[in-house]
């Protein structure tokens, strides 16, 4: 299948043009100040950029962040000129949720581009108001033939490797925009809460790796104060800003957003950490991650307040957003012969069958934070992952694994693709039966992809009990790898309107497809 890349539309790159010279206008310091000055005279800014997340083909959620208590309003319209504007009253934000706030956005029109303005107004007085902050993105389609195209990858300042000034900080999110996918899934650790940013790193080469820092990432995150200057970091990046105004989002979870290798009701032995019950630091963390992400689930006005859901993306793609941190049991050996809270949970189990079972989607995403066959350990002993390294019958967590690929396969499940980051290299795995210890599912792939800032390592060992072939790895032979010595990566799936392939690509920052599959869809699994 041919691929042309699609590149906004002139009146597109005109907005974008209008928003990213208002990003420049509010650039941030090097270093930002913790927390908003209270200034009595001036008007909000909006200085973190915008955000949008979980768009489907009517509804959207859109994120700010001012400087002061203000009122939000957002205007959304069909042309950048905001004739005809529709306006969306949303928050008063304030100290209670660390200035940030988001607006529902519903009743939007199918497959079009919607250009919006988030709007920060004096709560005392609403004549004065700052600067509107522009952003754009597209709905989902209502029809099938207008195909769909997205990116995924993860893990973002971790090991120690920031936003470095000398490199352009976070250039990847600048390549990742210019291929104006219709959206981009974090399949997690957006943030590395344990992992301290130093002001400079000397790479074995002798170069020297140079981090802005602020006085969060100094430390591992324990407060609430901490977690939300994680979350701030990130946004310091130019380029991440810039994205975010272009790209919407369908943003999960991992550990480091918490802390590496987390289990509920794990009490912490780390000298580092002065609170040890981590269920304590889980729950400030998802406070933080509420605050600073336009999730629905997260912000829905019954309170479910979960991070897994589905994100439907018009007749061609459902996505699956998976928790596979918040229901697990303890990270142990694994060889437990029976198992029903596994890595996702009873609960989370039996909803995601069923939403795949009712599905009409022609392809399913799954988007898992972590990989499957690949053996991720923990310590000498435990494993941190569902593989743990016995090529024999599934045990552990892998109980639950073969209970859900043994139901997609006999409800005929079809168009089923497994996507992840979480282990710092990219690569492809075909699940096949015949290669197989456990032999009752259908065939399927799982896709890898990242970091998009961290350090990369060397390629996981593979388990047998579900067959996994390693069709395709890129890693280097040592651990840490800075982004100065390699390439980033990131994923992108093409789904074609009229034929309803779907394509993968592993890419490598710089522009590189470093490998390339064409799925054909109506297929049980995959």
């Amino acid at each position: 299948m041919s691929y042309a890349p699609r590149f906004p539309s002139p009146a597109r790159r005109s907005v974008l043009r209008g928003s990213l010279a208002a990003s420049a206008a509010l650039a941030l310091p090097a270093v930002a100040a913790a927390a908003p000055a209270f200034a009595l005279s001036g008007r909000p800014r909006a200085a973190w950029g915008v955000q949008v997340g979980d768009v489907t083909s009517s509804s959207a959620l859109v994120w700010v962040r001012s400087d002061r208590p203000a009122r939000m309003i957002v205007e959304t319209s069909a042309t950048e000129s905001f004739r005809r504007a529709r306006t969306w009253h949303g928050p008063l934000v304030g100290s209670g949720t660390d200035f940030t706030g988001t607006t529902p956005l519903y009743g939007l029109p199918p497959g079009e581009q919607v250009h919006y303005r988030v709007t920060l107004a004096d709560p005392h007085d609403p004549r004065r108001t700052g600067e509107p902050v522009h952003g754009t993105f597209r709905t989902a389609p209502a029809r099938r033939r207008d195909g769909v195209r997205f990116l995924w990858s993860g893990d973002i300042a971790g090991q120690g490797w920031g936003i470095n000034p000398d490199i352009g900080g976070y250039a990847v999110y600048d390549e990742m925009r210019r291929l104006d996918p219709d959206f981009f899934l974090c399949s997690g650790d957006n943030i590395y809460a344990d992992g301290v940013i130093e002001p400079s790193v000397t790479l074995p080469d002798g170069r020297v790796w140079r981090n802005v820092t602020t006085e969060e990432k100094a430390k591992v995150a324990e407060t609430l104060a901490e977690y939300r200057g994680n979350f701030r970091y990130n946004l310091l990046d130019h380029n991440l800003r810039e994205f975010n105004a272009q790209v919407p989002s369908i943003v999960q979870w991992d550990d480091h957003e918490v802390r590496n290798n987390w289990y509920p009701g794990q009490i912490l032995d780390d000298p580092r950490y002065t609170e040890k019950n981590v269920d304590v630091l889980a729950a400030r963390s998802t406070r933080a991650f509420r605050e600073y992400f336009p999730v629905s689930t997260l912000h829905a006005a019954s309170g479910e307040g979960r991070m897994h859901r589905v994100v439907r993306h018009g007749p061609l793609l459902d996505v699956f957003v998976l928790d596979m941190r918040s229901f697990r049991n303890a990270n142990s050996p694994g060889r437990q012969p029976d198992d029903t809270t596994g890595i996702l949970g009873a609960e989370q189990l039996r909803w995601l069958k069923h939403e795949l079972s009712r599905s009409r989607a022609v392809w399913k995403v799954i988007a898992a934070d972590m990989p499957l066959g690949l053996v991720v350990t923990d310590g000498a002993t435990g494993f941190e992952a569902v593989a743990q390294g016995d090529p024999g019958a599934p045990l552990g967590r892998e109980l639950q694994i073969a209970e859900l690929l043994r139901y997609i396969k006999h409800r005929r499940i079809t168009g089923t693709v497994w996507l992840t980051a979480d282990v710092h290299y990219t690569s492809a795995q075909r699940y096949e039966p015949e290669r197989a210890v456990f032999k009752d599912f259908a065939p399927f792939w799982e896709f890898v992809s990242g970091p998009l800032a961290a350090g990369q390592f060397q390629a996981n060992a593979l388990d047998a009990t579900f067959g996994p072939d390693r069709v395709f790895v890129r890693a280097p032979d040592r651990a840490n790898v800075s982004p100065m010595e390699s390439p980033q990566y990131f994923g992108e799936v093409d789904i074609d309107g009229d034929s309803g392939e779907l394509t993968v690509r592993l890419r490598a920052q710089g522009g590189s497809v470093l490998f390339s599959k064409v799925l054909q869809p109506g297929r049980v699994g995959q």
